[in-house]
């Protein structure tokens, strides 16, 4: 986290820019640089315009260690912001809350400079216009790394911006164009959309596979919980059939392992960080974000259900574990990010020393622990040891003539002690804010952690941060993206509502919920009239009343979190086959339509809108569980059992009112019955929960 070191004789800070009235913990991070700060917003584009000045824009996030970076050489530096204080208006912008920024000017740099994105993000915009000439990522203070130094950069765009102000609107205006023929055609109505893509997408995803370590590609290396659901669900669509795709299973089951086993995975609180910077998942880059463990926390109980695996199952409960106990907000939501850095240096808040945990460990633990986890070994990070699992359990307990239940235990015991040890270490900075579109990604992971572990208090939790957003982040109607403590602020995104549209379906399958179906329908309804292309389909990432930037963005590719148009056709299909809204429906199609060119040109690319896809091309089964209180439950469990990514189970109890009129026709009886239906069609009610499952068909 950036350090203040200019400070008064009475320990104040010298400087205090406008980023002290901001709720972002990011932008306050920089409140107190010497860089004369705006936030985005007409203030500073407007004294950009006064003084004839170009925008520096800089684009950032609190979790982020090269953010970090630049900001102790270059914004704590009193001559680089003498530098850009006289010559520009400066910016600063947190990409967790101003998405739709971020992600036109990353596009941008990349057409500009051929080069990829990342953070922290140098943009420089005319004033005029917010468009783009020139930018990067990370400039060093000084010149090395093969880059120019930071104050070199900014002396040469000023230059070049005095002598050259026609020349850059020209190609800010070819820019525009650009970015505005980014999205093809959709496919039209009379052309056939077919399964193709599923197929190619899992070639694609063997093609790139590491056999020995899992994961795709080479490192760097992230845990692309999409594309492990997307394998799962490949290898249950074959499986009851004479040719099982066992290397789909195989893919996703091998790369969980390696993951949960590594130093991505937090070995003692749990937890995973963002990405590996080997091809063996051992040592992380150590900032752990939420989305990410909202992903992984669902695929690895879906894993424990499909599998049998105990060992999924034990690292979904640390993941869940983790944040509730680490990341959740006295008012039941949860916090954005935790940093990489603590004292100033990567990593430090996670890695030991082999003296330190000798002192703190019995002999009887120490060895065990020592064996599984490399402390025998060399270090493995900067004359440090990261916690890696080296070494299987069956193998340790046999060299130290145990059972392996033993082992687990002295391993467990150790693993307590340890924590509570570095517990009382400096803990990494944690960003505070909430994030609509992050919390649904777990309070989704926790509704279907909760269902195949039996947790009912993962979806007691979910339920309370989905309460926390129903109370402070929808006001007349609309979502609010981003809050601290109490106070909400900025028009929430595409990503807010479908995410959260989706986490609510899930967290149905549950409990069901009147009330809460009833705002998924409201959701839904912003989502159509606000958000949706009505003449090429699918939907912008801003809403129509937004802050007009200079692109209004229509993404269907996933990036570190799934796209949100995927995530709100595959929404729109289930709650429109459920409560029977045929305007849901056909804006999902029209949505996998708009974007069906992108998948098939890329199908690994878009694995979330392959889920929505699959399931335009075969609704989804939906089973609506009616009875006494007690037998439904008992049903809901039973079921909840069974592997079945294209079926949703929702228990309704007779005494539950104020019932959507397509659950509410379908009415309980003193016995509990089940209504099967394929997408809107249902069949008459099953009256046995055995003869209920033997009918089931693969979903």
């Amino acid at each position: 986290m950036t350090r203040t070191r200019h400070l008064n004789s009475d320990g104040t800070p010298r400087y205090t820019n406008r980023l002290a009235r901001e709720t972002s913990p990011y932008l306050r991070q920089h409140a107190h640089n010497p860089v004369d700060w705006y936030a985005w917003g007409p203030e500073a584009f407007a004294a950009a315009r006064s003084l004839g000045r170009p925008v520096h824009l800089s684009v950032g996030y609190s979790a982020c260690h090269w953010c970090h970076v630049m900001a102790e050489e270059s914004f704590e530096d009193e001559a680089t912001a003498q530098l850009l204080n006289g010559q520009f208006i400066n910016i600063k912008v947190d990409r967790e809350e101003r998405p739709d920024v971020d992600r036109i000017y990353q596009i941008a740099q990349q057409l500009l400079t051929r080069r990829s994105g990342g953070w922290p993000l140098t943009m420089f915009l005319s004033p005029d216009d917010q468009r783009p000439f020139f930018g990067g990522t990370y400039f060093p203070r000084e010149q090395r790394y093969g880059m120019p130094s930071f104050g070199h950069v900014l002396a040469r765009v000023a230059e070049y911006y005095r002598d050259h102000r026609e020349e850059l609107r020209a190609q800010g205006d070819s820019l525009v164009r650009v970015l505005d023929e980014l999205v093809p055609p959709a496919a039209g109505t009379d052309e056939a959309l077919t399964a193709a893509p599923i197929a190619a997408a899992r070639r694609d995803l063997a093609d790139g596979f590491d056999r020995e370590y899992g994961g795709f590609g080479g490192a760097p290396k992230f845990p692309h919980p999409n594309a492990l659901e997307r394998l799962l669900r490949d290898w249950h669509a074959s499986s009851a059939g004479d040719a099982p795709d066992l290397q789909a299973l195989f893919m996703a089951t091998l790369t969980l392992r390696r993951m949960g086993e590594g130093g991505l995975n937090d070995q003692l609180g749990g937890g995973f960080c963002r990405y590996s910077v080997d091809r063996f998942w051992m040592i992380p880059h150590f900032e752990k974000m939420l989305y990410d463990n909202g992903g992984l926390l669902a695929v690895y109980a879906q894993a424990a259900i499909a599998t049998g695996d105990p060992f999924y199952g034990r690292i979904a409960a640390a993941t869940a574990d983790w944040a509730l106990r680490e990341m959740r907000s006295p008012q039941g939501a949860f916090y954005s990010s935790l940093d990489a850095d603590s004292e100033g240096h990567e990593g430090r808040f996670y890695v030991w020393d082999v003296g330190e945990v000798r002192e703190l460990l019995p002999a009887a633990q120490f060895a065990p622990f020592a064996a599984r986890f490399g402390l025998d070994r060399e270090a493995n990070f900067e004359g440090h040891w990261h916690l890696h699992a080296w070494r299987p359990l069956d193998e340790i307990a046999r060299e130290l003539d145990r059972t392996e239940a033993q082992v687990q235990d002295d391993i467990d015991a150790a693993g307590r002690t340890l924590l509570a040890a570095r517990d009382a270490r400096v803990r990494p900075g944690r960003d505070d804010k909430v994030l609509v579109s992050w919390n649904a990604l777990l309070i989704r992971g926790l509704a279907i952690a909760a269902r195949a572990l039996g947790r009912g208090d993962w979806a007691d939790a979910a339920a309370q941060a989905l309460g926390f957003i129903r109370r402070s982040m929808w006001r007349d109607g609309r979502l609010l993206a981003t809050a601290l403590g109490d106070e909400a602020h900025l028009a929430a995104y595409l990503d807010d509502y479908a995410y959260l549209l989706d986490a609510i379906l899930e967290l149905q399958q549950v409990r069901v919920r009147s009330d809460e179906l009833r705002f998924a329908g409201e959701l839904a309804q912003v989502l159509l009239e606000r958000f949706q292309d009505v003449k090429d389909g699918g939907f912008f990432f801003t809403a129509d009343d937004h802050e007009q930037l200079i692109h209004r963005s229509k993404v269907f590719a996933d990036d570190a979190t799934p796209a949100g148009n995927a995530v709100a056709a595959l929404a729109l299909q289930r709650l429109g086959h459920l409560l029977g809204r045929p305007e849901w429906l056909a804006a999902a199609e029209r949505t996998v339509r708009a974007g069906w060119r992108g998948i098939e040109q890329r199908p690994q690319g878009h694995v979330a809108m392959l889920a929505a896809l699959e399931e335009l091309l075969e609704p989804p089964q939906i089973i609506i569980v009616r009875g006494a209180p007690a037998q439904v439950e008992e049903w809901r469990g039973q079921l909840a059992r069974l592997y079945a990514p294209r079926r949703l189970v929702l228990p309704v109890p007779n005494d539950l009112e104020d019932l959507p009129a397509a659950l509410a026709e379908k009415p309980g009886h003193p016995q509990a019955v089940a209504y099967v239906c394929s997408g809107s069609t249902c069949g008459p009610p099953v009256t046995s929960l055995a003869q209920l499952i033997v009918s089931l068909r693969p979903a």
